[in-house]
């Protein structure tokens, strides 16, 4: 017996409070009239015919506990056989004993403290079996002397009150499970046990859509024997597949009233017939854009159809465990995304070293070797530049695939980043097989011909190689060394495979002391500017100058670019670079106008990793204006090749930096491959001929003619032309007379520092 207050919902308490009212004043009334009424039979009549219409339970009851009266409600819902009332029965004669003695010990107490106990929340059993919750109010009744002789009562049925209780409650317990990510078969669990506790006599079921959108996968079904789960699981469903199946291939509810003559069930009756099911009720679960994801279902031992109330509640489970697999599908997504591969669908970086510490364990249980290799496609980037990245992402695609084929299922892939792999060669090697051959099968199986948008080529790949416990004692000591093999395989051809060795050891490590020492040059000042003045022949007019960085090693001494930007650009270090050069060399100038030299244009060169910076050009506008260098004054040098990286984002870069009013410049023109039409959609100021078509001009008559076709492009797309790297006075002559129109290189000056330069500016023009 539960005695704790009501929580009355808001719609019913006005209604409750009114009825309890009138309630309260018969109660008064009849407390009132009790002893008269005992004296006066001729008065019980009309006394006993009042309280009958009250539809709430109404009883007097004596010091003994035994009804003196009570009401038609109360009488009718615990009538027994013989009995056609309760006058001088107790709760004994109609109650089970344990919830008996609880009304007696509470009556007693109400008798010999003559307190009354009110909105006491008491549950029962009828005569029919149901179970029923009462708001039960009991008070004192006393003669005219004031001593109790009995009680009376009221109580009201609030079964349905407490039924949509327990019904909210149970929503929300079950959205806090999908909340926090409880597992879908609990969560399942929950919403069935909570229906079945609310539509009597049925038992549930949820069945999922499996990933094929074909087949029947077992959701949960607490009260179902697992058997009759386990020969249902892996149906296919279809317009005669029982209840749930022809469910989900319909996407409508299948009422099945009786599964011995209904149709649907023709395949699956003799599965059900051990368990006496006789009715099953389906309905589809959907995703919130409508998409069926499985079904819920109540079986039922007696033929039927399902009340409105129960669909009504089926519609309520259905849409609960539409949103719970969908919160599972969106966190699996998420999850998977985490640690695989978009493109490829192949693990990421993110799960490599997890999955190579736990390799090493398995070797070091089974006392053997686990092997890492870091391979690299060749020439990628051309597929990318010739055909496009739609079809370089699809080449990756395919790879990944051909790369799966030949692993085992202990083995792992990883898609590193760009045309990076990792290949994991975990367990042990079948009889006659070696680790050599199952890397070999990878190379081998990648090298095949590839068609791509009707074009067939052929790719390869260069493949590093470390071994555990040899190479390396963990996952980074792996990777680093497999990679050190891997760049060793490229610089002596490509397509091979290279296994780490103590050399590669010792390059690894004099690698990364150079990398801290240009990180520590960086920090302590070690770099700086040097300037190599530009010449308009025309005029004569040093009119710009390029701004070339060096290194002052504190042993090596004087390093040139070629000594240590390859490396700088291979760790990342050129950005941090690259910002000082562009600061340092706009400071500079500036100093020289300051301090009354003319004003000339200082030529920064560019790297691609700055240049694809999404805030690129801001950080250009900070350092004019830390500086206070007016843009006209600047100009930027950058290579074809990192413009043809991507000429759209490349335009896009240019044009904002064109709007800034800085210049623009082609650096080493010729040694690329931009085309003509994209050479003319950028806005540049300069085509700079490569050295490398200067320096045996004007002997050699093939950079004779690329220097002439040069210059003629430029003039055509009224661009100016400079050569850089002259160094004879032939040289001049010939760039002159083919219409060049500015010179740069050692003829002029060698790059000298800042001081040096300034004296060279203050001469008004130089004759070439």
């Amino acid at each position: 017996m539960s005695t704790k207050p009501s929580h009355l919902g808001n719609e019913d308490t006005d209604a409750t409070e009114r009825l309890m009212s009138a309630s309260q004043r018969l109660i008064d009334e009849a407390a009132r009239l009790f002893p008269l009424a005992l004296a006066q039979t001729d008065r019980t009549i009309w006394l006993e015919a009042m309280i009958d219409e009250v539809p709430d339970y109404l009883y007097f009851k004596d010091r003994n506990g035994r009804f003196v009266v009570a009401n038609r409600a109360i009488v009718n819902d615990n009538r027994r056989e013989g009995l056609d009332g309760l006058e001088g029965l107790s709760d004994f004669d109609i109650h089970p004993e344990p919830l008996a003695r609880g009304f007696f010990n509470t009556e007693q107490e109400i008798i010999q403290t003559g307190r009354a106990m009110l909105d006491m929340e008491e549950l029962i059993r009828d005569s029919s079996g149901r179970l029923k919750w009462l708001l039960s109010s009991k008070l004192p009744v006393r003669n005219g002397a004031g001593e109790v002789i009995g009680i009376v009562g009221i109580a009201r049925d609030i079964t349905e009150r407490k039924r949509a209780e327990s019904l909210h409650l149970g929503q929300a317990h079950l959205l806090k499970m999908i909340a926090v990510g409880a597992p879908l078969l609990e969560i399942f669990s929950s919403l069935i046990l909570l229906i079945e506790a609310h539509v009597e006599g049925v038992t549930g079921s949820i069945l999922v859509l499996g990933p094929d959108g074909k087949r029947i996968v077992h959701g949960a079904a607490p009260n179902l024997d697992p058997a009759f789960c386990k020969m249902i699981e892996g149906a296919e469903i279809g317009p005669v597949a029982g209840s749930c199946g022809t469910a989900m291939w319909r996407g409508e509810p299948v009422i099945v009233c009786d599964i011995e003559t209904d149709p649907l069930w023709a395949d699956f009756r003799s599965l059900v017939a051990p368990y006496g099911f006789r009715a099953c009720w389906s309905s589809p679960i959907r995703s919130y854009q409508g998409k069926v994801l499985g079904t819920f279902a109540l079986y039922s031992r007696k033929s039927g159809a399902p009340t409105a109330e129960c669909m009504k509640l089926v519609g309520m489970a259905t849409h609960i465990a539409g949103i719970a697999i969908e919160r599972k599908a969106a966190e699996d997504s998420i999850q998977f995304m985490a640690h695989h591969d978009t493109l490829t669908g192949l693990p990421n970086r993110s799960v490599l070293e997890e999955r190579v510490t736990s390799a090493i364990k398995a070797a070091d249980k089974r006392g053997s070797t686990t092997t890492l290799a870091f391979l690299d496609l060749d020439n990628f980037k051309l597929v990318n530049d010739s055909l496009g990245h739609h079809a370089g992402d699809e080449l990756l695609k395919i790879v990944a695939g051909r790369m799966l084929g030949c692993i085992r299922a202990s083995d792992t892939i990883v898609r590193l980043g760009g045309d990076e792999f990792v290949v994991l060669i975990n367990g042990a090697m079948r009889k006659g097989e070696s680790v050599e051959d199952r890397l070999r099968a990878v190379r081998d199986a990648i090298a095949e011909p590839v068609e791509i948008e009707g074009r067939s080529f052929q790719i390869t790949c260069s493949m590093g190689v470390a071994a555990y416990p040899e190479h390396g004692r963990n996952a980074t000591e792996l990777l680093a060394r497999a990679d050190a093999a891997m760049y060793r395989a490229k610089e002596i051809g490509r397509d091979a495979m290279q296994v780490f060795t103590a050399e590669l050891a010792n390059r690894a490590h004099e690698k990364l002391e150079r990398q801290e020492e240009l990180r520590r040059a960086l920090a302590q000042d070690e770099l700086f500017l040097q300037y190599q003045p530009q010449m308009d022949l025309a005029t004569g007019r040093i009119f710009a100058v390029e701004a070339l960085i060096r290194w002052r090693h504190p042993e090596r001494g004087l390093m040139s670019p070629g000594d240590f930007i390859p490396l700088a650009e291979e760790t990342g270090l050129i950005g941090p670079i690259g910002d000082w050069t562009l600061h340092a060399a706009c400071r500079q100038n500036k100093a020289w106008q300051v301090s009354g030299l003319p004003p000339v244009v200082v030529s920064v060169n560019v790297s691609a990793r700055q240049f694809q910076e999404k805030d690129w050009v801001e950080r250009v506008a900070a350092a004019l204006e830390q500086s206070g260098l007016e843009a006209r004054y600047l100009e930027l040098e950058l290579t074809e090749s990192m413009i043809m990286q991507d000429v759209q984002q490349a335009v896009e870069t240019m044009h904002r930096l064109s709007q800034l009013g800085v210049h623009l410049a082609i650096d080493d023109f010729g040694t690329g491959y931009s085309s003509l039409s994209s050479l003319k959609r950028f806005p540049v100021g300069r085509l700079k001929i490569d050295r490398s078509f200067v320096q045996d001009l004007p002997s050699n008559s093939d950079d004779a003619a690329i220097a002439r076709a040069i210059i003629s492009l430029a003039r055509t797309l009224q661009l100016r032309v400079i050569a850089e790297g002259v160094e004879t006075r032939e040289q001049i002559d010939f760039l002159r007379e083919a219409g060049c129109d500015e010179i740069q290189g050692f003829y002029l000056s060698r790059p000298i520092d800042a001081r040096a330069l300034q004296a060279i500016l203050c001469i008004p023009d130089h004759q070439p």
